[in-house]
């Protein structure tokens, strides 16, 4: 197992329980594919470097979990096309 993060930009336009699911909906994909989520970090909302479908702010999320080596690519295909996720990014974390 090794230790991912995964950074989320969540779409400011939607309500608080919309948000809310979207981040399950992705704390779900990781486990489906075998992961174990460690630690979400919400970082809030922030203003963007540059507009994305002509928005200006939106919401980051920051994910932590511990999967196997495929599982990335798997949770990277079902996050693209999910609706109100702007930007997303999994990273494998330095072992220390």
């Amino acid at each position: 197992m090794s230790k991912y993060e995964l950074a989320v930009v969540v779409s400011a336009k939607i309500e608080d329980d919309e948000r809310a699911a979207v981040v399950d909906k992705c704390k779900a994909l990781i486990e489906r594919f075998g992961g174990t989520v460690t630690n979400v970090d919400d970082w809030g909302k922030k203003r963007m470097a540059y507009e994305v479908q002509k928005m200006k702010d939106a919401f980051y999320y920051f994910i932590q979990f511990d999967a196997e080596t495929s599982a990335p690519v798997e949770i990277e295909n079902r996050i693209r096309i999910m609706d109100n996720v702007l930007r997303f990014l999994i990273v494998k974390q330095d072992e220390v």
